[in-house]
C-alpha cells in the first residue's frame, strides 16, 4: 500500500493546495463562508469528474509511455503536467474565447473574471468545433489501434479479428472517420456543418502530423535515437492525446460553474492523478498483468469519440460519458482477471475454475 501511495504524493499535495485555493477563491468571489464552501465542493466534484473521464487516458498513456526512456517518462510527469494544467485547463479556454470573440488575451482574462456568464456562453458556442476536432482525433487513435495487422491479442474476437483483417486497406481509418463526419455535417445547419467539417479535418491533420513526426524520429540514426526514440515524438503525441481527452471535461465543467479559475483548480487536481496513474501503470507493469485492460481503454476512447460527435447535435451528460468509459474498462478488467485465473489453473494442472 505504501508503494502505491508513493506515486500519489504530488497529487495529494496539490489536492490540499488546490482545495484551499478553491475555498479562498469562493470567499473572495462571494464574500461569505457559504460561497467558500460552495467553491470547495464544486472544486472537489470537478476533480472527481476529471479522474473518471480520464482513466482510459491514463491506460493509453501508459501503453505509449512504456516504450519511452526513464528520462522522458519523468519529463512527461513534470513538463507534461505543466502543459496539462496550465495549457489545457487555463490557456485553452482562454484561447477559445480569444478566437471566438476576437479579443485580446488580457481582455479574455478580464471577461472570465468580471463576466463569467458571458465567458461561458462563448465557450458553449464553440462546442461544435471542439467536439469535431477532439472526436476526430480520438477516433483515429482508437481505430489505429484496432486496424493493425501486428496486433496479436483480441478481447472481443469477432469484432477485432475483422478489423485487423482490414489493416491491409491503406487509409481505411481516414475513410471511416471522414465518412462519419460527413454524416454529421449533412444533419447540421449549413454554417454549423462547415464549422464541424473544418474542425474535423483539422483534428485529422493534427493526428497525421503527430504520426509523421513520430515516424521521422523513429527512422533517425542510432545516435539520435539514444536521445529521442520514444521521446519527443511520443511526448508530443501524448500531449495532443491529453488535450483531446480534456475537451469534454473543460466544456462539461462549465455546466457546474462559470468561474474559469475554479475550473482550472478542479480539473488541474484531476490531471495530477491521471499523470501519476500513468506512471504507476508503467512501472508496476499493470498492463502486462491485465491482458484486456488496454482493449477496454481503446473501446472507451472510441465510445468517447462518438459521444463528442453526437454532442454537436444533442447534449450527452458527462455522467453518461464517465459511466460508459468506466463500464467498458471494468468489463475489460473482469475479463483480464478471468483469463489470469484460467491461466493459473492450467499451470497448476487443475480443472479451470468457473
Amino acid at each position: 500500500m505504501t508503494g502505491v501511495l508513493s506515486y500519489f504524493r504530488w497529487p495529494i499535495g496539490f489536492t490540499a493546495l488546490g482545495l484551499v485555493m478553491a475555498f479562498f477563491l469562493g470567499y473572495w468571489t462571494d464574500g461569505n463562508w457559504a460561497g467558500a464552501l460552495s467553491f470547495l465542493l464544486i472544486g472537489s466534484v470537478l476533480a472527481v469528474l476529471e479522474i473518471s473521464l480520464s482513466f482510459d487516458n491514463a491506460i493509453v498513456n501508459a501503453n505509449k509511455l512504456k516504450n519511452m526512456t526513464p528520462e522522458w517518462q519523468q519529463r512527461f510527469l513534470t513538463w507534461g503536467i505543466l502543459i496539462a494544467v496550465f495549457g489545457m485547463r487555463i490557456v485553452f479556454p482562454l484561447a477559445v474565447v480569444v478566437i471566438a470573440a476576437r479579443i485580446g488575451p488580457w481582455e479574455a482574462i478580464v471577461l472570465a473574471a468580471a463576466e463569467p456568464d458571458e465567458y461561458a456562453r462563448i465557450m458553449h458556442d464553440a462546442h461544435i468545433s471542439i467536439s469535431a476536432f477532439g472526436g476526430t482525433f480520438l477516433m483515429m487513435v482508437a481505430l489505429s489501434y484496432f486496424i493493425d495487422e501486428d496486433k496479436e491479442v483480441d478481447w472481443v474476437h469477432t469484432i477485432e479479428r475483422r478489423l485487423r483483417s482490414w489493416a491491409t486497406i491503406r487509409g481505411l481509418e481516414i475513410v471511416l472517420v471522414l465518412g462519419l463526419a460527413l454524416l454529421f455535417v449533412v444533419n447540421l445547419p449549413a454554417d454549423k456543418g462547415q464549422e464541424f467539417l473544418f474542425a474535423s479535418v483539422c483534428g485529422l491533420l493534427v493526428f497525421l502530423l503527430v504520426e509523421l513526426l513520430g515516424q521521422i524520429l523513429d527512422s533517425a540514426n542510432e545516435a539520435q535515437k539514444a536521445a529521442a526514440q520514444g521521446g519527443l515524438g511520443a511526448f508530443l503525441y501524448l500531449e495532443v492525446l491529453d488535450a483531446s481527452f480534456s475537451f469534454d471535461g473543460v466544456i462539461g465543467a462549465f455546466a457546474l460553474t462559470q468561474n474559469l479559475f475554479l475550473i482550472a483548480i478542479g480539473l488541474g487536481i484531476g490531471a495530477f492523478y491521471v499523470r501519476s496513474m500513468t506512471i504507476m501503470l508503467v512501472q508496476k507493469e499493470t498492463l502486462a498483468e491485465f491482458r484486456y485492460l488496454e482493449h477496454g481503454a481503446f473501446y472507451s476512447i472510441l465510445a468517447l469519440s462518438f459521444i463528442m460527435f453526437a454532442n454537436s447535435i444533442w447534449h450527452v451528460p458527462e455522467l453518461v460519458t464517465g459511466l460508459l468509459g468506466a463500464g467498458l474498462i471494468g468489463l475489460a478488467l473482469m475479463s483480464s482477471l478471468r483469463y489470469r485465473r484460467l491461466g493459473d489453473d492450467e499451470r497448476a494442472g487443475a480443472p479451470p475454475s468457473r
